[in-house]
């Protein structure tokens, strides 16, 4: 079976969230089971294109209206990645040093287009295409409407939300870019009067996932307006976990971590990434080191963490790392903390990769006091290095994470978003790691867990097969 992914992010080619590391994995993890999975995308002016060679095996113009754009189809030479990657240069369009920008409906609009004409000249066509998140939204439209793929519109397509929130909307004015179609059928792309990307194409992919069974359930109930049409079109709709990759989230062989170890020397290997981060900024190794990782943004809950991080440092008996960026508004207050509380508190606004793999293997907790999670990956990340997810219980992380409260608990949750919940499930953290002997006994059972993408990646074979 040939499956071709369609995706604005892929790791490690281009990565801004989650989405870059699903289709960075899942398509490889496919391959390994026997399918012939692909990935397109758009060619960005970034460190891996700069350090990688392509051949173009397709050449011709895209047009959005009047104004008329050539662009070009290249191969990954020599790659590594396990599967294959193909890229849509658009050079006054996609070629830039940033994925996404504020107004990128012309350019997530020309890829898709362009995507779709390429395909068409294909000696053998895909036996899925599987889209992902609104900037491909309107594929599956295009592929059931639009005159020009008519010879496509067999092909089974799915579409996988990784984040509702973002729903790629424009107006009217742009109706005409879209490859002719009948008229008639406009209502398909419409929401709340505009062109909708993503309702698009929960209405017309033949199957919808998310990213977790629970984000399922809770995009039914509120899915920044679109919970009415999910209800509706819930017959197609699953919810499939993702999972990690295992061969890069891997502490006996990650190259970026100080020490690596595995569940039989945690605590040796663990000491020595906490030691190296707790030197590197000037903590104190003897204290409860909690991490945050991730974009600093309301969905994250990370315009409450500089009020957290106040009160909790008050008492002097723990440790914090943050490592992220977004709001400047949260960066500044988080930058602020630093003087203030030098010896228990760091940050290091801003991204670094390498940094964020050995904050999982020192670190004792992560912080993910999320508004919204679709499935969450850090936590998976910080269960297969041993560090203990503190974590608000939704989406995703309602799925993969337990209280120590329960039976095989191993994590600490927390069901609401407030200052005060926060505070407690880090007190409750505090209170673990005094417990050196519970506590080291949970890091090494969680580094068992299995959240790889074996799992993940049969379901998806056999939702492909349902419908093929």
């Amino acid at each position: 079976m040939n499956i071709t992914h369609i995706s604005a992010e892929c790791y490690p080619i281009a990565k801004v969230g989650g989405l870059a590391d699903v289709v960075g994995a899942l398509p490889k993890y496919q391959n390994t089971l026997g399918l012939k999975s692909s990935v397109i995308m758009p060619l960005y002016d970034n460190k891996f294109t700069q350090e990688h060679t392509f051949s173009t095996i397709y050449q011709s113009e895209v047009a959005l209206g009047e104004t008329a754009y050539d662009f070009s189809i290249l191969e990954l030479e020599n790659s590594t990645l396990e599967f294959d990657v193909f890229f849509v240069d658009i050079k006054s369009l996609l070629f830039k040093d940033y994925v996404y920008s504020f107004d990128d409906t012309d350019r997530f609009l020309a890829f898709q287009i362009a995507t779709l004409d390429w395909l068409l000249t294909l000696d053998t066509k895909p036996n899925i295409i599987h889209c992902h998140d609104h900037h491909t939204g309107l594929v599956p439209f295009m592929l059931q409407e639009s005159y020009k793929y008519e010879s496509l519109n067999k092909i089974p397509v799915i579409t996988t939300i990784h984040n509702a929130q973002y729903q790629g909307g424009f107006g009217y004015d742009k109706l005409g870019f879209i490859p002719e179609f009948d008229l008639k059928n406009v209502g398909l792309l419409d929401w709340n009067n505009q062109i909708n990307p993503l309702a698009a194409a929960i209405k017309c992919a033949w199957r919808v996932t998310t990213v977790s069974p629970s984000y399922m359930e809770e995009l039914k109930q509120e899915a920044n307006g679109l919970q009415d049409l999910l209800k509706a079109e819930s017959q197609k709709c699953v919810g499939i976990l993702n999972g990690i990759d295992a061969a890069v989230w891997n502490p006996e062989k990650d190259e970026y971590l100080i020490s690596n170890f595995s569940e039989k020397n945690v605590n040796l290997g663990r000491e020595k990434n906490k030691k190296w981060l707790c030197e590197t900024f000037r903590l104190d190794p003897t204290k409860p080191l909690f991490a945050f990782i991730g974009r600093l943004v309301y969905e994250k809950g990370s315009d409450l963490l500089p009020e957290v991080f106040q009160n909790i440092l008050k008492e002097n008996n723990c440790s914090i790392l943050l490592l992220g960026s977004g709001n400047k508004e949260v960066e500044a207050e988080l930058n602020t903390l630093k003087e203030a509380h030098q010896g228990n508190y760091n940050a290091f606004i801003g991204y670094d990769e390498k940094l964020s793999h050995i904050i999982y293997g020192g670190a004792d907790f992560l912080l993910m006091p999320s508004r919204v999670e679709p499935c969450g990956l850090n936590q998976m990340y910080s269960l297969r290095y041993g560090t203990i997810p503190i974590v608000r219980s939704t989406g995703g992380l309602k799925d993969t994470v337990v209280d120590i409260e329960k039976e095989n608990g191993f994590g600490i949750c927390h069901k609401e978003v407030t200052v005060a919940e926060i505070e407690h499930a880090i007190q409750r953290g505090i209170t673990l790691y005094k417990d050196q002997e519970k506590f080291k006994e949970i890091r090494k059972n969680i580094m068992k867990i299995d959240h790889s993408w074996d799992a993940s990646a049969s379901e998806y074979i056999k939702l492909y097969k349902s419908i093929n």
